[in-house]
């Protein structure tokens, strides 16, 4: 048996002390940490890095070794990411402790006593070990367990102890493991990981480790290469035929960038933080030497750079992956059949779509778009196979202005829209392949490019391309369930391209400068006459780009009871095509911003515009009295179907103005009369609450004897409560009475209903009998994102087109309290409120008040509210 690499004891060097060693230790880290710093950010800087760091540590982990009283023949490894001996600034230090057979840690006490002194050692001189003890029978039953333990042992290294105990382990594993199983486990592995970080390498705050285009993807392909004993590194993997040198080299290039950034945003936090976080990003981004302008941020350029490799590794990784699979499995030589149409140029090979040979794309440059089209035309095809992604990756530089001119090239392009099917996969994969930008120049300026606006959580191109899965799904049936509406409208739309094109282009020219709903239409209009499109569709997609955010701001800022605002609106829209596709798009756009921006309260006021709107569009001129009288019957009809007796509503309608009759829906008036017909002069508030008749959360109804403070003590309540408002309609009665409706988000979405409202209904009553002064907001903790960009508050006042009330616009950064913040400041002036549009835009919100009060008539008063206001909205410091 091999004896310890420690030195016999009467041969070792005086131990230096605790104290010593730490101070040793952190000095030789530290120094190396600020000469990178320091140093020009390259690569080779960065590879530096993590090599003088694994030594340093390696240095001090054998010292302590030759000092400790461990087992004869023992040996210590470094295991994991430290085994590649590699090591960034603030990453865990994985250790293997093995030991020789016959010895047992838990039962030698000797050994046992010897591996607590090593492992406090480490611990006290600043080494943050993660340790393992077993023998070598143990890690080969745990490695057979777990792939995690197995993958981690793959890349051990020798620090001290026993060669041949080590040389026994990796020959062990070497002959236990099973290539097959070790790519199965790994790749499912890796779809969890990719899953859990929205299997896109565009996400605004990335994982540049973790993340799809991480360094976990080019481990993963070390880790199965090495499994199969094809390889170790990615010449050997070159040498091997599995890459390409300029794979190789793309590889090596784009894997270093990854490193650079990760060591930078180390040092810069100073801790582990894998996370390109908003906080950081600026931070890293200047430590590259980037600086803002005001194009662009600072963050945006480092951003852009992390995209474009990130983007390339997972191109790279998985045409390795592919390959790596066909070897290990012996595919390399299944059946192929010929695709039908196209023998000479694809082969269907196990449901994978490959080229015929190499150079296809070379030889006929047209190939390259009609494999997506093959692609979608193809049943069973379910992806590209590695020769095919591999061809393509090699032939961007093909895709030049001649490419794009190309006449048969951009018939291709427009066949592709038009099949019947596969759409959305069909673009992924033309974006993922690098085709889709080198098609489309316009689209390629906005491929990794952020959006600081608080709402959209992907970037421009992930972004489009959500929005085209969305209106893709409105024409499938087996979505119809998600937009029942979206999806009837879209059965009778007999041009889906239109609506795709509007959706690849709605947002094209972000990041430009000037408004981008202008500069897209010009671009858009642009695609259409150079792809063939008569002059009618041009125009209509012209207009749904430029108009993209019209509906979704009516719907949400104006009064949608208003006439003259649908009168406006209608004749904005032209006619019936132009308004059913600016709602597909608008619905689409919204629901691709972010998960948190959708709910149905706002799909609810987008249909009721369209709605309205087309009425209008079909010749019926508005016309206020008849739709209030039929909104009357059918809310006596509703009444009687409860069993109320004849003019049940009559106490209550005859306080009201026309202007209640106009914003309320049938079944909203038949609730507000059953509810209140009893307690029409009550002294004290009635609260009323319901499930809410159009989504998730609740209805709330409370009438009670106004006063000037009276909005403001109900927002007081919600407020408290970690309510979240969507909706306020607000009106006061002829006698004196507030009868204000709220549609509101429970803070609490798992209790029931009926303990809500019954919760809901007695506190708010007790809420607004309270007297004394209004109690401050509640002054919830702001979102890193909101911190990193903050938003700059705005605030418009001004009278409407009758000069009798004024319109109070309010955009800024959301936050809790927000909305009884203002309503203070108007309770304070005594300003009535007439009615509230609250829109809630991810982070930032759009509010809307109709207001009236004497004190609006002094332009010093004025000035004075508008300053009050904006000190209310403003974030907490």
């Amino acid at each position: 048996m091999a004896k310890s690499a420690g030195l016999a004891p009467d041969s070792r060097p005086a131990p230096a002390s605790v104290a010593e060693m730490r101070q040793a230790f952190k000095a030789g880290k530290q120094a190396l940490i600020e000469e990178f710093r320091n140093a020009k950010p390259t690569v080779t800087a960065a590879a530096g890095l993590l090599r003088r760091l694994a030594r340093h540590v390696d240095a001090s982990l054998k010292t302590l070794w030759a000092q400790a009283q461990l087992p004869a023949g023992a040996s210590l490894l470094a295991v994991g990411g430290y085994g590649r001996g590699e090591l960034f600034p603030y990453s865990d230090i994985d250790v293997l402790l093995l030991l020789p057979d016959g010895v047992e840690a838990h039962r030698d006490g000797a050994a046992k006593a010897g591996i607590e002194h090593f492992i406090t050692a480490c611990w006290d001189i600043g080494l943050e070990v993660g340790s393992s003890v077993r023998t070598l029978d143990e890690c080969l039953t745990e490695a057979a367990a777990d792939v995690t333990v197995q993958t981690s042992l793959l890349e051990s290294r020798l620090l001290a102890g026993s060669r041949g105990l080590h040389a026994r382990l990796e020959q062990s594993l070497h002959q236990a493991m099973d290539a097959s199983a070790f790519l199965r486990a790994k790749t499912l592995e890796a779809q969890q990981r990719h899953t859990k970080y929205d299997e896109t390498p565009y996400s605004l705050e990335p994982n540049c480790k973790e993340s799809p285009g991480g360094l976990r993807d080019l481990q993963l392909l070390i880790w199965i290469a090495r499994a199969a004993g094809l390889g170790q590194t990615w010449h050997e993997l070159a040498t091997k035929g599995l890459i390409t040198p300029f794979e190789s080299r793309q590889l090596q290039r784009n894997e270093g960038l990854l490193k650079l950034i990760r060591a930078r945003l180390h040092t810069v936090a100073g801790r582990r933080e894998d996370r390109l976080v908003f906080d950081l990003q600026t931070a890293v981004a200047e430590s590259f030497g980037y600086a803002s302008s005001r194009a662009q941020r600072a963050s945006e350029l480092l951003m852009r750079r992390y995209y474009w490799a990130a983007k390339a590794v997972s191109q790279l990784n998985q045409i390795l992956l592919l390959n790596l699979e066909e070897h290990i499995h012996g595919s390399q030589q299944s059946l192929m059949r010929p695709i039908p149409g196209h023998e000479q140029q694809f082969l269907d090979r196990a449901g994978m779509l490959e080229v015929a040979d190499d150079e296809l794309y070379r030889r006929e440059p047209h190939a390259i778009l009609r494999t997506f089209l093959v692609y979608q035309q193809t049943p069973g095809i379910k992806g590209l196979s590695a020769r095919t992604l591999r061809a393509l990756y090699n032939a961007r530089e093909l895709m030049d202005s001649a490419f794009r001119r190309d006449p048969v090239n951009r018939a291709t392009f427009m066949q592709i829209l038009r099949q019947p099917q596969g759409q959305t996969h069909a673009f992924r994969l033309m974006n993922q392949t690098s085709v889709l930008g080198r098609y489309l120049w316009v689209f390629r300026r906005i491929v990794g490019q952020m959006q600081h606006d608080l709402f959209h959580v992907y970037t421009v191109d992930q972004h489009i391309l959500m929005v085209l899965r969305n209106v893709r799904r409105f024409f499938i049936p087996e979505h119809a369930h998600e937009y029942s509406f979206c999806s009837q409208l879209a059965a009778q739309w007999d041009r889906p391209e239109l609506l795709y094109i509007a959706a690849l282009f709605h947002d094209v020219a972000k990041g430009r400068g000037g408004d981008h709903s202008d500069l897209g239409a010009v671009e858009v209009k642009r695609f259409c006459r150079e792809h063939g499109l008569a002059r009618p569709d041009t125009e209509l997609v012209g207009f749904l780009v430029q108009q993209h955010l019209t509906l979704s701001r009516v719907a949400q800022k104006e009064d949608l009871s208003d006439p003259e605002v649908i009168a406006g609106f209608a004749a904005k829209m032209r006619d019936e095509r132009h308004l059913t596709g600016l709602y597909l798009l608008t619905v689409a756009d919204i629901r691709g911003t972010s998960p948190k921006v959708w709910n149905a309260w706002k799909g609810k006021l987008l249909e009721d515009l369209y709605r309205v709107t087309l009425r209008a569009l079909g010749g019926a001129k508005p016309n206020l009295d008849a739709e209030i009288e039929a909104r009357k019957n059918e809310a006596r009809q509703a009444l009687a179907l409860h069993s109320m007796l004849p003019d049940t509503e009559a106490p209550l309608w005859q306080t009201l103005e026309l202007s209640y009759f106009a914003r309320h829906e049938a079944g909203e008036l038949a609730w507000h009369a059953r509810a209140l017909w009893r307690y029409v002069d009550a002294a004290t508030p009635i609260v009323r609450a319901r499930p809410s008749p159009v989504g998730e959360g609740l209805q709330v109804l409370v009438y009670s004897p106004d006063r000037p403070d009276l909005f403001a003590r109900m927002c007081a309540y919600f407020d408290s409560a970690g309510f979240n408002i969507l909706d306020a309609k607000v009106h006061t009665t002829r006698k004196g009475f507030a009868l204000d409706t709220f549609q509101v988000i429970s803070p609490d979405s798992d209790q029931n209903h009926r303990d809500l409202v019954s919760l809901v209904e007695t506190k708010l009553s007790q809420a607004l009998l309270a007297e004394g002064p209004l109690p401050e907001p509640r002054r919830g903790r702001l979102s890193r994102r909101v911190k990193s960009f903050p938003y700059t508050p705005r605030i418009a006042l001004r009278p409407d087109e009758r000069a009798q009330r004024w319109l109070l616009s309010i955009s800024t950064t959301d936050r809790a309290g927000l909305l009884y913040a203002i309503a203070r400041v108007l309770a304070r002036h005594r300003i009535n409120l007439q009615l509230a549009k609250i829109s809630t835009l991810g982070e930032r919100v759009e509010d809307t008040f109709l207001v009236d009060g004497a004190a609006l008539q002094q332009n010093k008063t004025q000035l004075q509210i508008e300053s009050e206001l904006l000190d209310a909205v403003a974030l907490p410091q």
